[in-house]
C-alpha cells in the first residue's frame, strides 16, 4: 500500500475497519457455546447467513477467527484475540445503551407543558387524561399564561411543549394546529345588545368598551387584528374566568373563545351578540423550538391533539 493510500486508509472513519456489533455479538456467542449453529439459534438468524456473517468479519480484519469442522466451530488463535477485543466493545456499548436508557427514562418521568389561558382550562384537561392512560408514570407539571409567556417559557427551555392562540407562530418557533376556535362577543341578557337584532358592526364594536384579556393574549391578538387595533378597554383582565365573570355580572360587552362560554349560553346567564363584517375565527397550535420536534410525553401529547 503507498503512502497516499495508507494515509486515506489511516484517515477514514474507524466505523469502517472495525466489524459491527451484531458480528462481535455472534462471534461471542460462537465462542460461548462451541457451535455457530447453536448461536445462530441463539440469536434469531439462520445457520447460513451467520457463517456468511462471520466470513465477512474475517474478509474485514484479513484473519481466520473459525476452525470449523464436523464436531463444530474452535476459535483460532487470532480469534481468541479477536473474541477478548469483542467482549470489551459489547460491554462497553451494553453501558452505552444502559446509560442512554437512564436519559430517556429521566426525559420521560416528567412534562412541562405551558399553555395559553384557553387551551389550559377547556382543552388540555382531557389531552391531559388521555396521556395519564398511555404514561402513568410521567409527572405532568402546567404552566398557565398568556400566548407570550407561553412562548418565552418554551423557547427559554422552561417547558417541553406549549400551546398558543393567535393570529400566527412567535419568532423562533415551528408549530402544528391542534384546534380550530372562534372568538364572540357576549353580554348579560341585561344589556342592550342583548336585545337587538341588528347585528353589531365593526365600527361600533371598535367604540365600545369591551371587557377583554390583556394585551399579549392570543384572544386580544385577535381582536386587534380584526379591529385593526382600535379596540377600546373597558377593563383588562388575565384570565379567561375572569373576563367571563365580568360579562355575567352586567360589567360590559366581552369577548371570549366560544369554548369557554358553552355553558352559559345554554343556561342564559350570558347572550351572544351577532357581529357583521368581524371575522375572529383563529387557529389553536401547539408550539416547539425550531429544529427541535417533541420527542417522548411531549411527542404522545402532541398526538393525542390531533386525535
Amino acid at each position: 500500500m503507498g503512502d497516499v493510500e495508507g494515509r486515506a486508509a489511516r484517515s477514514s472513519g474507524v466505523a469502517h475497519r472495525v466489524p459491527d456489533l451484531g458480528a462481535m455479538e455472534l462471534l461471542l456467542a460462537v465462542a460461548r457455546l462451541g457451535s455457530l449453529g447453536r448461536a445462530a439459534q441463539e440469536l434469531g438468524v439462520t445457520q447460513p447467513a451467520a457463517s456468511s456473517r462471520i466470513r465477512s468479519m474475517e474478509r474485514q480484519l484479513g484473519v481466520a477467527l473459525l476452525d470449523r469442522s464436523p464436531r463444530g466451530s474452535r476459535l483460532t488463535d487470532a480469534g481468541v484475540l479477536v473474541t477478548d477485543w469483542a467482549r470489551r466493545v459489547v460491554e462497553a456499548a451494553e453501558a452505552f445503551d444502559a446509560g442512554a436508557q437512564a436519559l430517556r427514562t429521566r426525559r420521560d418521568s416528567r412534562l412541562r407543558v405551558a399553555a395559553s389561558m384557553t387551551i389550559a382550562e377547556y382543552l388540555l384537561p382531557g389531552w391531559l387524561l388521555a396521556l395519564r392512560v398511555l404514561r402513568p408514570e410521567t409527572a405532568v407539571s402546567l404552566l398557565a399564561g398568556n400566548s407570550a409567556t407561553v412562548a418565552e417559557r418554551v423557547l427559554s427551555d422552561e417547558a417541553d411543549l406549549g400551546f398558543v392562540e393567535g393570529t400566527g407562530v412567535p419568532g423562533g418557533l415551528d408549530s402544528a394546529v391542534v384546534a380550530k376556535d372562534r372568538l364572540i362577543v357576549v353580554t348579560a341578557p341585561g344589556h342592550p345588545w342583548a336585545r337587538r337584532r341588528k347585528p353589531v358592526g365593526a365600527a361600533e364594536l371598535a367604540a365600545t368598551p369591551l371587557i377583554l384579556r390583556e394585551e399579549g393574549s392570543g384572544t386580544r391578538q385577535v381582536l386587534d387584528t380584526a379591529l385593526g387595533g382600535l379596540a377600546r378597554p373597558l377593563i383588562e383582565l388575565s384570565s379567561t374566568t375572569a373576563v367571563k365573570a365580568s360579562a355575567v355580572g352586567g360589567a360590559g360587552p366581552a369577548v371570549l373563545s366560544e369554548l369557554a362560554v358553552g355553558e352559559e349560553l345554554s343556561t342564559r346567564r350570558l347572550v351572544c351578540v351577532p357581529l357583521d363584517g368581524v371575522r375572529l375565527d383563529r387557529e389553536l397550535r401547539a408550539v416547539w423550538p425550531v429544529g427541535h420536534r417533541p420527542v417522548g410525553p411531549a411527542r404522545e401529547l402532541l398526538g393525542l391533539t390531533r386525535g
